[in-house]
């Protein structure tokens, strides 16, 4: 595999093969599903940025901004009537945070901050008190604070340089939650567990794990992307059962699939991958999969029964050349592009290689390309 790994670095080809599954790639149930109910929330407001360096909003191109300072400014008790009001210092915003599952009065979030007029930057600004809203048009969380701004806007005559965005920035710990979403957790007597990538096999090992783990059939495979659980045989508080199952320890399915990255070279295969019996001309290159099963019958007067060997063959020839890669083994993929990259294959022919090999059925796997 080092030395595989070291052609692959000369040619400047990427390739990861997945390792065979043992018990160190097994992932706990928490990582794989998420809990019905359990979920966050997603808030947002809209505000007023103030402070800024001459880099605020043009009232010509952005009228709204004076329309919000103008009301503030008489909530404050500020009588700006008939003014003719043209700060470049302030800006309008929408501000965007997530509200945590079982968050509580008091606790802190994250904040978000997007110009949404035409000012250049929201460098030294500091943003108003903002109420968030939820879905349900409700007030969750209100938003203050030091706008932190990661992008530059530098401008001079003649000349401007721009490096990231910085007409978008982050408070952090700048929200603060003022109502929580009543959820009683513990009154409930089922539990449903959505797997984050649906599969049968994966679904089936965690009602096994669960099942095997309380002694008694609480956990029942729905699909490939639900596992509905019983609560009503189990002692204990449903949060308390959970805690002892997301920590369960289960091996997760994965999917025959090959990525191909076309603009850096790589080639990401899972461990499944394998071919059919093909013969492929691309170029003045010539690759041929063949397959000579071996029968295996048990000596006279012994027990046993006969057995088909698998006895695969991939020659891979390059015309004009004496270069030919011959491979002997189960027919796997990684083994082909082992012998492509030994005669010195691009990864765009390599590419296309595999691609073709796919839309003619003798590659079993999902194939996505980028």
């Amino acid at each position: 595999m080092k030395q595989f790994l070291s052609i692959l670095a000369l040619l400047g080809v990427s390739l990861l093969v997945a390792p065979a599954p043992d018990a160190s790639s097994q992932s706990r149930i928490r990582d794989i599903v998420d809990v019905e109910g359990v979920r966050q929330n997603d808030l947002i407001g809209y505000g007023i940025v103030v402070g800024l360096n001459g880099t605020g909003d043009t009232v010509r191109n952005s009228p709204f901004t004076e329309d919000s300072l103008t009301y503030m400014l008489e909530r404050l008790g500020v009588n700006v009537q008939g003014e003719d009001i043209k700060p470049d210092n302030v800006a309008a915003v929408l501000v965007t945070a997530t509200l945590p599952s079982f968050a509580r009065n008091g606790s802190t979030l994250d904040v978000s901050v997007s110009s949404i007029g035409d000012a250049e930057s929201l460098e030294g600004g500091t943003l108003i008190l903002t109420p968030l809203k939820g879905a349900d048009n409700e007030v969750y969380a209100v938003a203050q604070g030091s706008i932190i701004v990661s992008g530059l806007n530098v401008k001079a005559q003649g000349a401007s340089e721009r490096r990231g965005t910085p007409t978008t920035g982050a408070i952090p710990n700048g929200g603060r939650v003022e109502r929580e979403i009543a959820y009683d957790f513990n009154g409930r007597q089922s539990l449903t567990l959505a797997l984050r990538q649906p599969d049968f096999t994966t679904a089936a090992r965690i009602e096994d794990t669960i099942n095997g783990a309380f002694g008694s059939p609480v956990a029942f495979m729905r699909d490939p992307g639900t596992v509905d659980l019983d609560l009503r045989t189990l002692s204990g508080s449903p949060a308390r059962i959970l805690a002892n199952i997301e920590n369960l320890p289960v091996e997760v399915a994965v999917p025959a699939r090959i990525v191909i990255d076309e603009q850096s070279g790589t080639i990401v295969l899972g461990e499944d991958v394998t071919i059919s019996k093909v013969a492929i001309a691309q170029g003045n290159i010539s690759i041929k999969v063949t397959e000579t099963p071996v029968v295996s019958q048990p000596n006279p007067f012994g027990r046993g029964d006969s057995i088909v060997l698998p006895r695969s063959q991939i020659s891979i020839e390059e015309t004009g050349t004496d270069s030919i890669a011959m491979l002997n083994s189960n027919v796997t993929l990684s083994e082909l592009i082992s012998g492509l990259n030994a005669l010195g294959v691009s990864p765009q022919e390599m590419a296309d290689i595999i691609r073709t090999m796919k839309t003619a059925g003798a590659l079993h796997a999902d194939l996505i390309v980028r």
